[in-house]
């Protein structure tokens, strides 16, 4: 049976919903497909959105041979087998499905038959291609960021499934799906087979548990935790706390939150409150101790303290003028009398005359005398 997705995926641009940046009257991918001007491209975003719909249509637009493969399972001989086959006269375009999933050699071997026209590429991925996508085959292709959809366009879609629901599930299904259409109808689909009537109740029962967007390793992972460290350092608990929330939800090591989290004591507190590294490094060994679910509570009661701390940057700050001269001067001579002096010739060289153990002498090399960075 096709599933329900398949049954609405709209034909046409007119029919299709959100990305009005890209698919507008005068916008980009409009334009090129109403030219039917052949380029390769990478649609960058979140799933559920509509990116296997656009590939589709700009390969119809463009009267070519479309195939479809899914960088997950994909390899070289599915590329080659691409490549040998022949069409008199039409376009052949590839749409990759998560090419992020290629790895570098992949990535290579696809580049010269998208450099020379062989193939046209259109890239579909969640994570973003500068980091996942190598800078050859990167340039060969524009790239175009496709947003969530909005609740307006989700309530559409909704609508265009015949499937009947009251508002309070509806609205219920929106907001679990946070943009992802797909996601949405996947949902509907199965809890109408299950229990025939969509109601807010047999969704929460066909869905069980929100599944939260969240890749360790993805530029979610990144987004959240730099969201994380910024709320902490602006002072703003109840934001960092639900940061924290998420990550724990999505699966996230809770000993790398605690880490960061010791790391942020020294870095944006340091001096204004020293106890604060001993606070991180007790909920990191909380953390080691009792392990999930119960350590959430010791990372969030971290959390708020250190939300809650005055904040002082003077030791990060300190530290990088110190290895900025480093770097400038290299290993500038130790002054003698700070030198050890563990033989009679070392002495004789004058290593360690002079010392004063209370001394406030400037103990600085030489070329560096007066030289400040508290």
């Amino acid at each position: 049976m096709e599933p329900l997705a398949a049954k609405i995926r709209p034909a046409t641009l007119d029919a299709y919903m959100g990305q009005e940046h890209l698919v507008g009257p005068g916008k980009p991918l409009r334009v090129a497909m109403e030219q039917q001007h052949r380029f390769s491209f990478i649609l960058w975003g979140p799933p559920g959105v509509g990116k296997t719909t656009l590939a589709r249509m700009y390969a119809k637009s463009l009267d070519a041979e479309l195939f479809e493969l899914s960088a997950v399972s994909a390899g070289k001989a599915d590329i080659k087998a691409i490549v040998d086959q022949q069409f008199f006269g039409r376009p052949k375009v590839l749409f990759l499905d998560e090419i992020h999933r290629f790895n570098k050699a992949q990535q290579d071997y696809l580049l010269p038959h998208v450099e020379s026209g062989e193939l046209t590429l259109i890239g579909a991925t969640t994570e973003n291609p500068s980091f996942e996508i190598i800078p050859a085959l990167l340039s060969r292709c524009r790239v175009f960021v496709l947003n969530s959809l909005t609740e307006k366009e989700m309530a559409k879609i909704l609508d265009q499934t015949g499937i009947k629901m009251n508002k309070e599930a509806k609205e219920w299904l929106i907001q679990m799906a946070n943009g992802d259409a797909r996601q949405a109808l996947t949902l509907v689909e199965n809890t109408s087979q299950l229990y025939e009537k969509v109601t807010l109740e047999n969704l929460k029962n066909a869905m069980q548990s929100k599944f939260l967007r969240y890749d360790k390793k993805g530029e979610e992972h990144f987004d959240v935790i730099s969201a994380f460290i910024k709320s902490m350092r602006a002072s703003q608990p109840d934001a960092a706390l639900y940061y924290m929330a998420r990550m724990i939800g999505g699966g996230e090591d809770p000993k790398f939150l605690a880490r960061r989290m010791v790391i942020f004591a020294s870095e944006d507190i340091g001096m204004a409150m020293p106890t604060a590294l001993v606070v991180a490094n007790e909920v990191f060994r909380a953390v080691e101790i009792i392990g999930l679910p119960e350590c959430a509570i010791n990372l969030a009661h971290g959390v708020i303290y250190l939300s809650q701390c005055k904040k002082d940057r003077s030791v990060v700050n300190a530290l990088g003028l110190a290895m900025a001269d480093i770097k400038l001067h290299g290993n500038l001579p130790v002054p003698l009398k700070l030198r050890n002096a563990p033989t009679k010739l070392m002495k004789g060289l004058g290593y360690g005359d002079g010392y004063e153990k209370y001394s406030k002498e400037d103990l600085m090399p030489e070329k560096l005398k007066a030289k400040k960075y508290l």
